[in-house]
Formats: C-alpha cells, structure tokens, sequence
C-alpha cells in the first residue's frame, strides 16, 4: 500500500475526506528539505498545541496535547509542504492571535476553552465560506485552516494515544473477521 492510499484509509475511517493539497503535500515529503525555523519557535508550537487542543480536546480520552500533535504539525509542515504553504498556515495563525486580542484583548494561548472554541468556529465557519466561494481559481491557496485541521486529526488519530485509546486497538489479530457486530457508541477501529 502506498502512502497517498494509507492516508486516504484514515481519512475514510475518521469519516471525513482529506483535502487534495494535503495529499499531495504528503506525497512530497522531504525530510532532507529546509527547515522553517519559524516553526519551531516556542511561541509558535505553543499556539498550535491550543488549536489542536481544542480542535481535539481532552475527555476520557487523551487530547491533541498529550498525543503531541504539535510536533507532528511541525514536522509535516517542515516535510511536506512548500514555503509558499508553510506561510499561508504561519499567517493564519497570526490571524487567530489578532482575532483574540480583537475580541476577548488576550492572546490565544490566554483565553479559556469556551473562548477558543467559540473563536475556532467562527474560523471554521470562514473556512466553509471559502471553500465554497464562486471566484475560485486554479492554484489558490487552501485555506490555513483546512490544514491545520487535517494535520491535527491526522497527527492525534496515528498518535499511540489516539490509535490506542479514542479508536479500538488489535495490535495482532488472531484472525480474519468479516462481519463483527457494532453497537451504538463503540469507537471506531484503529487501522
């Protein structure tokens, strides 16, 4: 299996679709490309762990945090995906900052989690509009949530916590079973 079909197995089973520019981010992967150091700054990794942490929070089961989606948010985005790219999502995040300082005067980082939440849909919301806009065109830029959302599931559901303990878990399967009854609320499987 190759890796485009892998991640669109994981796509399928967290039931959503990964967008084309994240798939062709993944297939380019280049560990040996520059680094974006602004990446890796401290206040920047800082705020992707509270976007991923509310994107996927902590219940009883481990959250964005504890799976340490950041630092795989940081590695794809340094591996995977064009400078042009990494810029659009470093920007955006520049753009959650000020829209906090805007509405509740604090950073981010700073706001509670009803604060985070309710900003991020609002986001999320601007991203739908995007997405569905009329004047696309050919080569426009995906919009940085879009990204920050995928590579958040992405990294937390093929995390140890998130294959272990959100989704069920067979680390050796004794056999083949086609038909294995669901019940209502059982977690979805780990691949």
């Amino acid at each position: 299996m190759n890796r485009r079909d892998a991640i669109r197995n994981v796509a399928l089973l967290l039931g959503t679709a990964i967008s084309a520019s994240t798939l062709s981010a993944l297939e380019g992967c280049n560990p040996k490309a520059p680094e974006n150091y602004a990446l890796k700054a401290p206040e920047t990794k800082s705020l992707l762990a509270e976007i991923a942490e509310t994107i996927i929070p902590k219940t009883d089961t481990p959250g964005a945090k504890e799976a340490k989606v950041e630092d795989f948010i940081v590695t794809m985005l340094n591996d995977c995906y064009k400078t042009t790219d990494q810029q659009v999502v470093l920007d955006g995040m520049k753009k959650i900052d000020a829209a906090s300082e805007k509405q509740y005067k604090k950073p981010f980082v700073d706001i509670t989690a009803e604060q985070k939440t309710a900003l991020l849909t609002e986001i999320d919301k601007e991203r739908v509009a995007y997405n569905k806009r009329d004047n696309k065109k050919e080569g426009d830029p995906t919009h940085y949530f879009q990204v920050l959302k995928e590579l958040t599931l992405l990294g937390y559901f093929t995390s140890e916590p998130g294959a272990t303990k959100a989704l069920r878990y067979v680390a050796v399967p004794g056999k083949y079973e086609g038909c294995i009854p669901y019940k209502k609320g059982d977690k979805a499987w780990a691949m």
